[in-house]
């Protein structure tokens, strides 16, 4: 494979791991980004520092020889802590087993590993401030122009990769076939991040090892932990209308509205109300498409599938498409095309099925988590998992935990609740048979 390029458009996560996972694989690899170079560039409080990582993202990252590094970054999350309005907190594991866990992990330092580690490849080259302005997918002919300079220039290679991100500029470029179908959604709510430091001593505020919610019907607030001692809370709001971020105008308001809802994060966050002030909501959207190749040219992570982040499986389900794209090029050393197709076959339902679970799961986490039903249930489920370990298994614990098809663990869910329901069924009634019975054989 030494003769055949890549040209990768993007050098985020996903596509950071790309370049690094063909280069392994034997491709020579050009890596396309708008931005500068991630190693150079400060944190910026506000815009998603940190992310959770899972099984999927970790299985990607082991296929080039960094999910141990990436595990020293990270921060283990066992379970969800919930924060009522009374200060009061509750714990729901994740699982029923100890040791499986999701991870915080900066989102930065993880594009910086990954960009460090690709540099350090013979067949990568990087190159930075260079904004893709139209592919030829047949082609595969990209072109760009150089921010600093303004000069515009083409490269050409056998395969071009549209890593970059949701507002992909190579999707734009294959949505020019009328056979191509897009749809873009956006939720009512948007999202404002809020930076908890560290306590003076360097240590943790509040619990460590878990995703932190107040969840309070039809608006949130979540935070994850970064290893420094510090959280990144993001408040999942409506844009418009009752409790929404256009309500909050100056910092009376906030400091008022945050003692209502969210008493304990004043302790947290001391300049609250400047943090919130200086900070503008984003949107949140969900991106569907079809096809995901064509000709040349094929499209992986957010440019294919961006969902909303309520699932965490948004930078696993990408790093996925990585595994499984290299996977299928090596099952097909000699039909490039056929191996494109095959990775569009096996990735594209799986990409609608987990948009549609981070919505609902989005629900889930903003209007259930708190409630009476829902934690006599997770509490069932674990019970179920721990008593049919070779049968139950929790449809969150199949995504999060697991590398079996997002498509494939919704049908098993299924499959599971309707033999348990099947099973409580006929329980019931041989419960109620048994009752007559014995109740019939009293008589006199």
């Amino acid at each position: 494979m030494s003769s055949r390029g890549v040209i990768v458009v993007g050098g985020g996560l996903t596509g950071a791991l790309a370049a690094l996972a063909l280069a392994r694989d034997g491709y020579r690899v050009d890596l396309y980004e708008h931005r500068g170079d991630i190693r150079e560039a400060q944190v910026v409080h506000g815009r998603s520092i940190n992310l959770a990582i899972s099984v999927r993202g970790l299985t990607g990252l082991h296929r080039v020889g960094l999910r141990e590094r990436a595990l020293e970054m990270a921060v283990p999350m066992r379970g969800r802590r919930m924060h009522a309005r009374d200060r009061s907190q509750s714990f729901q594991p994740y699982s029923a087993d100890p040791e499986e866990n999701i991870h915080s992990i900066s989102r930065g330092g993880l594009n910086q590993l990954l960009i460090e580690q690709a540099d350090r490849e013979e067949k990568v080259t990087l190159h930075f401030h260079r904004r893709c302005t139209g592919v030829d997918p047949d082609a595969a002919t990209a072109t760009f122009i150089d921010d600093r300079t303004d000069e515009t220039f083409q490269a050409t290679a056998d395969l071009v990769i549209g890593a970059d991100g949701a507002n992909s500029a190579v999707r734009h470029a294959l949505m020019c076939d009328d056979q191509f179908d897009f749809d873009e959604s956006y939720l009512s709510h948007g999202y404002m991040e809020l930076f908890i430091p560290a306590a003076e001593n360097g240590g943790f505020r509040i619990d460590k090892n878990a995703l932190h919610i107040w969840p309070r019907r039809s608006f949130m607030m979540i935070a994850l932990p970064n290893d420094n001692g510090s959280f990144t809370g993001t408040c999942f709001w409506p844009l418009e209308g009752e409790f929404s971020f256009a309500d909050l105008q100056d910092a009376d308001q906030v400091r008022s509205f945050f003692q209502q809802w969210f008493p304990d994060v004043l302790d947290l966050v001391p300049d609250l109300e400047q943090q919130y002030l200086a900070a503008k909501p984003s949107t949140l959207v969900t991106i569907r498409c079809k096809p995901w190749v064509v000709g040349k040219t094929v499209l992986i992570g957010d440019a294919a599938h961006a969902i909303v982040p309520f699932y965490g499986q948004g930078m696993n389900a990408g790093f996925e498409d990585v595994r499984i794209l290299c996977e299928e090029l090596q099952k097909h050393p000699d039909d490039q095309a056929a191996a494109l197709l095959s990775y569009e076959g096996l990735r594209i339902d799986n990409g609608n099925t987990i948009a549609d679970l981070a919505l609902s799961n989005f629900h889930e986490m903003r209007d259930h988590v708190a409630s009476p039903f829902f934690l006599l249930g997770k509490k069932l489920s674990n019970l179920l998992q721990v008593v049919l370990p070779g049968w139950y298994r929790p449809l969150y614990s199949m995504v999060s935990f697991s590398n079996t098809p997002y498509t494939e663990a919704v049908e098993i869910a299924r499959r599971q609740q309707k033999t348990i329901r099947l099973s409580m069924t006929l329980l019931i009634v041989s419960i109620v048979a048994a009752v007559i019975v014995i109740w019939r054989m009293s008589w006199p």
